[in-house]
């Protein structure tokens, strides 16, 4: 709840930062107006931390840049054309921007650039009423014409304009709800989600980078559930990752299963909760929460309905990560991003094999060598993949999972386990068969490691000797 005293003091502490003091007196000593715009001010009245400052101003960027140099010890202009000058002050960087009033065409994003007179006219063309709010400086006055107190009041997203016309502006606005409900906490207006529903399809002149920017944002935020229901909801997901919204598959009476969707994201908010218990510190794992979101997405291309009522979904995990690869390459994703969600589906059921039964020291060996830098993670993802209400299936496998660590922390202390290698390299096997580089050396190789999973370090000498053994059984 918005506590509006407490509020006022923050944005005057906010005021009076030496950053906001400086800028403040420079464009109040040349003549025009400054304020501190969107993000800050609406985070400063939640009591949620500020990070960087933004600012509105009736200057446009030459002057902008006429004031800033004296005080700043870097100035950047890439966004001139669309009236934003960067600079550095006292170490933190800042951008400033003219009041905008510009207008869209509705077949691209890219609107027509234009300059505004007046800082009410510029917040009205923003993006929703919680962003829509400025504070001037130094004169410390509340900006705000689309009632974005109110909404913060009312933990409400909306827009400022009719959210047809917003989103018909900006498509990407509507991924921008989602994201802002999650990160907030806040409910979006019904008439808003309406109008995403509505306009779903003009997020096809939006581009995958973009999109891609907006998901990431998305799951980084500490709730991404929420917004994941709504994209669903409005039928948005499935214009850019319809994976998801597939997970719904219908049940009939005599086919019975758990809901693949809502397992899913039960999944992502156990996975968030093991992440942060573990790694405390470290910034959000996007990768993980993906494989998270779309570890089972394999499951209704391989769902196959039994004779008596069961269902099965053989090899969802191969099917899955061959899906999953497909749909982050559409969206732009990096390689490094892809692998390791492809990797973590691909890899998420292996454990329960060992759930059923004690694996030998050689089946852990080939569990770490298989899941490589992904360990950790999948340590993750494997735990957040039990979502049974049954306490005492729960618990075994927790017990067991929990063995498997320790089996691995041993295993590693005493073979270095994380650096699994045959204990000959590829010029010692040439040495010892007498043989030159080529085709024989990768399978000799291949030979020594399974070895090495097998019985874990032997000695070289031994090694030695068992590769001529194989060597001679070749012929």
């Amino acid at each position: 709840m918005l506590n509006m005293a407490e509020g006022i003091v923050r944005l005057g502490a906010l005021a009076e930062s030496p950053i906001v003091d400086t800028l403040a007196r420079a464009f109040a000593d040349a003549g025009f107006d400054l304020a501190i715009v969107g993000g800050p001010v609406r985070d400063a009245l939640l009591g949620r931390q500020t990070n960087d400052l933004d600012f509105t101003t009736d200057a446009r960027p030459d002057d902008i840049l006429r004031i800033v140099k004296p005080i700043s010890s870097a100035q950047w202009d890439i966004g001139r054309a669309f009236g934003t000058i960067g600079a550095r002050i006292r170490g933190e960087q800042v951008e400033i921007t003219t009041y905008r009033a510009d207008s869209y065409d509705g077949v691209t994003r890219k609107p027509t650039v234009e300059f505004g007179d007046t800082i009410e006219g510029d917040l009205v063309r923003r993006d929703f009423t919680v962003n829509a709010m400025a504070l001037r400086v130094p004169a410390r006055t509340l900006v705000d014409p689309t009632g974005g107190v109110e909404d913060l009041v009312g933990v409400t997203l909306r827009t400022p304009a009719d959210p047809r016309v917003s989103f018909g502006d900006d498509p990407l606005r509507m991924l921008r709800a989602a994201r802002f409900a999650s990160q907030l906490g806040f409910d979006v207006d019904p008439g808003t989600v309406e109008a995403m529903a509505e306009l779903r399809e003009t997020l096809e002149i939006v581009s995958p980078e973009r999109i891609q920017a907006e998901l990431v944002k998305l799951l980084a935020t500490d709730d991404p559930v929420r917004g994941i229901r709504l994209l669903v909801a409005t039928g948005l997901m499935g214009e850019f990752l319809p994976e998801v919204p597939a997970l719904q598959l219908e049940v009939d009476e005599h086919h019975h299963h758990k809901d693949v969707y809502e397992h899913s994201l039960t999944v992502v908010r156990q996975a968030i909760d093991l992440e942060k218990a573990r790694t405390p510190q470290s910034a959000p794992d996007v990768a993980l929460r993906l494989a998270a979101l779309l570890h089972d997405i394999g499951k209704p291309a391989t769902r196959r309905l039994e004779p008596g009522g069961g269902v099965t979904f053989y090899h969802h995990d191969i099917k899955g990560a061959r899906m999953a690869r497909k749909r982050l390459q559409a969206l732009r994703f990096d390689s490094d991003t892809i692998g390791t969600v492809a990797r973590l589906i691909e890899l998420h059921l292996r454990f329960f094999g060992y759930s059923e039964g004690a694996w030998t020291d050689s089946a852990v060996r080939r569990y770490v060598r298989d899941a490589g830098a992904e360990l950790d993670r999948l340590h993750i993802l494997t735990r957040a993949d039990v979502t049974t209400r049954n306490a005492k299936k729960a618990g075994r496998l927790a017990r067991a999972y929990d063995d498997i660590e320790r089996r691995i922390a041993e295993l590693a202390a005493q073979e270095e386990l994380e650096a699994m290698r045959p204990e000959l390299d590829g010029n010692r096997i040439q040495e010892v068969l007498g043989i030159g580089p080529g085709r024989e050396v990768g399978e000799a190789y291949r030979f020594l490691l399974d070895l090495r999973l097998d019985e874990g370090v032997i000695g070289s000498d031994a090694a030695e000797q068992r590769l001529r053994e194989w060597w001679a059984a070749r012929g």
